[in-house]
Parts: C-alpha cells; sequence; structure tokens
C-alpha cells in the first residue's frame, strides 16, 4: 500500500487558502459516551439528524468504510483585529452572525476540497475520499483537535491559540494511509479557570463542554421551526440570524496590544451588512428573502422563521426606543389573520410587551 506524507497534504491545503490545515488518524471518538448522553438528554433539540447518525459520528469508518485518515482543515471568516463587542448595529435592525455575512462556507470549502480530493484520487486511484463540511455526520472538531489545529473550548468550539475560534471547519476522509512525517502537536487546554463564555451567555445554554440547544440563540434563531419560548424572547435581543455572544467575549478572540494576528479572515467571507433593517425583513415575500440571502448560509432560515425572529427584535428595540413604524408594522401583522401563525404570535407578542 502506497503512503503519503502528510506534510504534502497540508501544504497544499495552505496553497489552496485554508488558514490551517493537520492530519490525525480515523480513529472513533473519545467521547463517545458524553456524546450519547447528551442525545439523551435531549440537548440536541429540534436536530433529530445528531441522534439519528450517532454510530455514524462516532465512528469514521462507518462513514467510510475502510477509513485510516482523515485530513482537517480550517477557514477563519473573522480575526482578532478588533473588538467584537464594539461593533455597532444600528437602532430596529437585526444582527447576522459573522459566519453568515458572506458566502456560503458549504460551497467554499467544498470547491477546495474536492480538488484536494481529485489530486490525490489521480495518484491514488485504489483509494477512496469522502469530502465533509458541517453536513456529514462526522465530529469535526474531535478530529481537528488530534489534528493539532487547536482545542475544544468551554462553549464546545475550536480555539487555536493565535487564531482563535473565528473558525469553519471542514474534512476529507480517506481509506489512504497518510504518513505524519510531522505528528501534529496536541494543543493544551488555555480555558483554564475562564468562564467569561458561559457567564456572558444570556440564555443560560453553555456548561463547561456543552452547549443545551434548546437554549442556545443560534439554535432558536435558524434551526428550530416552532414558536420560540417567550422566556427567550428579551435575551435574544437584536440576534436576527444566530449569535456570537459566547465568542464576542473569549479573550482568545479578543485583540492583543503589540501582537499581530496570526492571519486575516479569508475575503469570501466579508460582507458590509452585518445587520438588516426589522422593518424591511417584517415585510418581505419569499422572493425577497430569496434575494437576500442567496449564496449565503442565511439560506437555511424559512420566510416564516426570519420573519418570526424579527418580530422578536422589534419587540426588544421597541422597549428601548419607541417607534411608531414598526409598532404599526406588528399591530398589522398581529391582527391578520391570514399571516404565518408563528409570525403572528410573535409579532403580537412583541407589542404586548
Amino acid at each position: 500500500m502506497q503512503r503519503v506524507k502528510a506534510s504534502e497534504i497540508t501544504e497544499s491545503c495552505r496553497a489552496m487558502g485554508f488558514a490551517l490545515a493537520g492530519v490525525c488518524p480515523a480513529r472513533a471518538s473519545d467521547r463517545a459516551a458524553e456524546y450519547r448522553a447528551w442525545i439523551d438528554a435531549g440537548m440536541h433539540a429540534g436536530m433529530s439528524w445528531l441522534a439519528r447518525d450517532v454510530e455514524v459520528r462516532l465512528a469514521p469508518g462507518v462513514l467510510l468504510p475502510g477509513a485510516r485518515s482523515i485530513v482537517v482543515v480550517a477557514d477563519q471568516y473573522a480575526d482578532r483585529s478588533s473588538d467584537p463587542r464594539a461593533e455597532a448595529v444600528p437602532r430596529a435592525h437585526g444582527r447576522i452572525a459573522r459566519y453568515a455575512r458572506g458566502h456560503d462556507y458549504h460551497n467554499v470549502m467544498k470547491k477546495r476540497l474536492h480538488a484536494l480530493a481529485d489530486a490525490l484520487r489521480e495518484r491514488h486511484p485504489g483509494d477512496q475520499f469522502k469530502t465533509c463540511v458541517d453536513i456529514s455526520p462526522l465530529l469535526e472538531r474531535e478530529h481537528a483537535a488530534r489534528a493539532g489545529l487547536g482545542w475544544v473550548g468551554k462553549h464546545t468550539l475550536l480555539i487555536h491559540p493565535k487564531r482563535g475560534s473565528w473558525l469553519l471547519l471542514g474534512a476529507l476522509v480517506t481509506t489512504l494511509d497518510i504518513e505524519n512525517d510531522t505528528p501534529p502537536t496536541s494543543v493544551p487546554d488555555h480555558c483554564g479557570a475562564c468562564t467569561r463564555c458561559i457567564d456572558a451567555c444570556p440564555t443560560g445554554a453553555i456548561t463547561p463542554y456543552s452547549v443545551d440547544a434548546r437554549k442556545c440563540i443560534s439554535y432558536l434563531t435558524i434551526e428550530h421551526r416552532d414558536p420560540i419560548d417567550e422566556t427567550f424572547h428579551a435575551p435574544i435581543g437584536d440576534r436576527l440570524f444566530g449569535c456570537d455572544i459566547c465568542q464576542d467575549v473569549c479573550p482568545h478572540n479578543s485583540p492583543r496590544p503589540g501582537e499581530r494576528a496570526d492571519g486575516e479572515a479569508n475575503p469570501a467571507y466579508a460582507s458590509g451588512r452585518a445587520s438588516l433593517p426589522l422593518l424591511d425583513v417584517l415585510g418581505w415575500t419569499d422572493d425577497d428573502r430569496r434575494a437576500n440571502f442567496r449564496g449565503t448560509p442565511m439560506m437555511r432560515a424559512r420566510l416564516d422563521t426570519i420573519r418570526r425572529n424579527a418580530a422578536i427584535c422589534a419587540g426588544n428595540a421597541l422597549r428601548e426606543h419607541d417607534d411608531a413604524t414598526l409598532r404599526a408594522r406588528l399591530n398589522v401583522i398581529a391582527a391578520d389573520l391570514n399571516e404565518e401563525p408563528m409570525v403572528r404570535h410573535a409579532a403580537a407578542r412583541a407589542v404586548d410587551q
């Protein structure tokens, strides 16, 4: 069986523009018990696919029979050049999570991973390759840590000691026996006694090294397809799509005087749009949604979901500053019997506040 050196592959990955790259054996998860306990406790909320593919996620050899190696890559979508907590969002706007402001990372990363797989397949026609970006049942963060890309922090995201946690992960699972000629150095956990992410989460979703999706603002505003429990309306604040709070407060994402960050964000994820006017979103049709979200991760949000979120954000905005036009729009939606029930409920709750 012909072997290939890990350094050759990681050099190719960096030449393709990936911020980080590493290789690790395709062995089973060391955290199977914890993962099963998390599922059994219902902390995956409505993400049923996480429970459906448990055995596949825990063992790459089930995902790709005969798997021997995993190439893990990371794209950087934001950097430590400025304090993220200082980012201003206009009044009556809904904030967009940083990863969702530019091009869809699934497409951006998969294109290069497919190119890497094609190049390796040409040199090693007897081996199999499977590219994975988020959608595939693979525990990317654990494999990334094994490959030396960082450690998994208390907020459950991968943290690189110099690049922070503004990272998107992808992987190439293969039957190829990759020789680790430069064995990855395990990055120690630098979270220490810090609990900033836990303390800052407005819904209490985070406990050390675990997130309860049922309380997570990212889950609630993106994946949750039903009315959001009113307990979470005020904590959602102005977050229209996703949430960056646990990363905003992480000291590994903050600028460090006198120290230059290890790299800039990939320009594919750059966008001048950090927020959207709530009044506009409340009046959107599905054509408007597609026109505004096309090519971005925000296409994940259905029209009723994003308008529900806008109504919740609008209610929070009105508590801070009264806006007659925004209030009138919410009243119209709340009184319209032809409205989507979920949107109507959120609008009614917003004006009742």
